[in-house]
């Protein structure tokens, strides 16, 4: 009897962000509320963080909404980026960094556990590092959790790979 599984991960595209954040840098170059400000962005890959600086706490919220848009477009969940509380920098300005959140982490995959367990399902579960692999007989019983797990608005985002 052959065991159907799949993987459940977080993963974000780093070339996607990347992108977003060169046309949120563009169109903050481009808008007049802008001029002459310190306001800018800057991603760094290895890190997986987002530096974000801006003259004021306004300028500061008005490139994030830029950037959350820029990466709705691209196809990046807002839930991978995560911001951390506002800096004084120099002067008046503030800076705030955004990290970005690859891989489950393991309290997560713990309640992602629970709400599969939770569902009368025969599947098995298991957590493997950064992802949380689902396997069972039937592949009626492992859609019925992928739609389950679509439906939860979960706090972190969610994908479904190596499906067999």
């Amino acid at each position: 009897m052959a065991d159907f599984s799949f993987d459940i991960v977080s993963e974000v595209d780093l070339q996607e962000v990347d992108n977003a954040v060169n046309q949120a840098g563009k169109e903050i170059a481009q808008r007049y509320d802008f001029k002459g400000s310190i306001s800018s962005l800057s991603f760094d890959r290895q890190e997986k963080r987002i530096n974000i600086t801006a003259d004021d706490e306004f300028k500061l919220r008005a490139i994030r909404d830029i950037l959350n848009t820029k990466a709705a477009k691209r196809g990046v969940s807002l839930k991978a980026l995560v911001y951390n509380d506002p800096e004084k920098a120099g002067g008046n300005s503030v800076r705030q960094k955004v990290e970005i959140t690859v891989g489950i982490p393991r309290d997560k995959a713990r309640e992602l556990v629970q709400i599969i367990k939770d569902l009368g399902v025969k599947v098995q579960v298991r957590i493997e590092e950064d992802k949380v692999r689902v396997s069972g007989a039937k592949k009626d019983d492992l859609q019925s959790v992928i739609a389950r797990l679509r439906s939860v608005d979960f706090s972190v985002a969610l994908g479904f790979c190596n499906y067999r």
